[in-house]
């Protein structure tokens, strides 16, 4: 699936298919049962939301032998194979990798950070979250929407519960746990014009 759930380019595409178009594109590409997506065409908001969130963990955790990874980082996700491409993952320990289809994939992320659109936001809470729970070292899912203050931290306890704190309010404080950062949703929708920047509701046209 995509960012934006955009056109599927091509069907009844094989693994071996997949991989070939992948490495040859200047896009990012995800692969499920035959069908090719493309990841492209973010919005404003939503590039604003990636690099503002990014900039500011990096900025407190590079110093404390963690890792941030952009959304070009494939991660191995063990139900939702060959691989996925979160806008955001970050790490504490030793980066882990494998290669699959000529690339190196990410195995071990702790943090993993989706900025939602409005076609994509049911797919990343639900079916999407349960294949990253497959990943035995995620921890922790940040889901930030982009067309109005909204965020939903998911954090993963004892016997494989997980527990959500929801944040509305510019001035509140999100404390991760898998990573020593906080951030303010201040700092994460910096410079983002919710009017200007959030992407616009498909309007199609009626028939007379």
């Amino acid at each position: 699936m995509t960012k934006s759930m955009s056109t599927n380019l091509q069907e009844n595409v094989t693994l071996e298919e997949y991989f070939e178009l992948d490495l040859a594109s200047d896009e990012k590409l995800e692969y499920w049962n035959g069908n090719v997506w493309s990841m492209s065409g973010a919005s404003p908001a939503h590039n604003l939301i990636v690099i503002n969130t990014g900039a500011e963990v990096r900025a407190q955790v590079i110093d404390k032998g963690c890792l941030v990874f952009p959304s070009d980082m494939r991660i191995k996700v063990p139900s939702y194979p060959p691989y996925r491409y979160p806008d955001l993952t970050a790490l504490c320990a030793r980066p882990e990798f494998e290669r699959i289809g000529g690339v190196d994939v990410l195995l071990n992320p702790a943090l993993i950070v989706e900025v939602l659109s409005r076609s994509s936001e049911a797919f990343d809470r639900g079916d999407k979250f349960s294949y990253y729970q497959s990943i035995p070292t995620f921890q922790e899912y940040l889901l930030i929407a982009q067309h109005r203050p909204y965020i939903s931290r998911y954090w993963k306890q004892e016997k494989g519960l997980w527990l959500v704190n929801e944040f509305t309010d510019l001035s509140d404080m999100i404390r991760f746990n898998s990573v020593p950062c906080e951030l303010t949703l201040a700092a994460i929708y910096r410079a983002v014009d919710f009017e200007r920047d959030a992407e616009k509701p498909i309007v199609r046209p009626q028939p007379f």
